[in-house]
C-alpha cells in the first residue's frame, strides 16, 4: 500500500518502544525545530520517515519494522548540523550518532535499513537545508523521498 513507508513511523512494538521513541523526539526534535521552524521541521521528519520506510521496503522487504527510529536517525544527523551552525560543540551529538548506530549493530531484532536509511536521509537533507537557498531545501526534502520511491520500484532500471 501507498503508506507503508510512512506508516512504519507512527506504529511502535509496545509502550516501552513508544515511550524512548517519544523522548528521543522530545529531547531531539526541540532543537531540530527551533532551528528550522515548524513547517520545515515538520517536512524534514515525513521525508526522512517516508525515506527510510521505502529503504526498508527496498532492501529489506521481509523484515517486520516499526518505529519512528529512521525519522530520528535523521534528526541526530540534523542536529549535528544545528550545532554545527551555531559554532557549538559538536561531540554530544557525534557521540549520539555513534551509541545509536553501535546499538543498532549489537542489538538483535532492530531494523538495520531503517536505521542506516534514517542516517543516510539525515545527511541528504542536511546537505540541503544547510544551503541559503530555500528552493535547495525543498528540493532535497521532496526529491528525496521521491528518489527513495524510484529506488525502491525499479524505475530506470
Amino acid at each position: 500500500h501507498w503508506w507503508t513507508p510512512l506508516s512504519y513511523a507512527f506504529m511502535h512494538l509496545d509502550i516501552g518502544h513508544l515511550t524512548v521513541n517519544m523522548f528521543m523526539l522530545m529531547l531531539i526534535g526541540r532543537e531540530v525545530e527551533r532551528h528550522f521552524g515548524t513547517v520545515l521541521f515538520v517536512a524534514l521528519y515525513l521525508s526522512a520517515a517516508i525515506s527510510s520506510g521505502l529503504l526498508i521496503l527496498t532492501l529489506d522487504f521481509m523484515s517486520p519494522t516499526a518505529g519512528a527510529s529512521g525519522a530520528l536517525f535523521a534528526l541526530m544527523v540534523l542536529l549535528i548540523s544545528v550545532y554545527r551552525s551555531r559554532g557549538a560543540d559538536l561531540r554530544a551529538p557525534i557521540v549520539l550518532v555513534v551509541v545509536n548506530v553501535a546499538y543498532t549493530f549489537l542489538t538483535t531484532g532492530v531494523s538495520l535499513w531503517g536505521h542506516l536509511g534514517g542516517l543516510f536521509a539525515g545527511i541528504i537533507l542536511a546537505l540541503c537545508v544547510n544551503r541559503k537557498s530555500s528552493v535547495i531545501h525543498w528540493v532535497g526534502i521532496i526529491g528525496l523521498p521521491v528518489a527513495a520511491f524510484f529506488l525502491y520500484t525499479g524505475v530506470g532500471a
